[in-house]
């Protein structure tokens, strides 16, 4: 994929997560520095997301792992292990739950989702 193409998604995609989490009404605080959106729970834990350009990957670390999406042209969503229904949005919102300590469904813009 072409880095300008890569940064236009990936931009897109972190303004999405943030929009996401406003409608969700978790209790999750978002901060974004560069090309890092970080996560903030209650508890003190985060959840980092951050682009890598080189390899045109988001990559996200949470408390149970790195995990590392790609973009699925066809099916326009960034997939874990190429597989659509691991879905950047479907797995963030996993993370969440599981550092929220309650559950947390974040929605992918109409369209985007699966």
């Amino acid at each position: 994929m072409e880095e300008s193409k890569f940064s236009r998604l990936a931009e897109k995609l972190l303004i999405e997560i943030e929009e996401a989490i406003e409608v969700s009404g978790a209790d999750i605080d978002y901060d974004t520095a560069g090309d890092i959106l970080t996560l903030e729970f209650a508890n003190d834990s985060q959840i980092i997301i951050n682009r890598q350009t080189p390899l045109s990957q988001i990559w996200v670390a949470a408390r149970s792992g790195g995990f590392h999406f790609d973009y699925d042209e066809d099916e326009q969503l960034w997939c874990l292990d190429g597989e659509r229904q691991r879905n950047l949005f479907t797995q963030l919102s996993l993370y969440c739950s599981e550092q929220a300590e309650e559950p947390v469904h974040l929605e992918a813009p109409v369209n985007t989702r699966f």
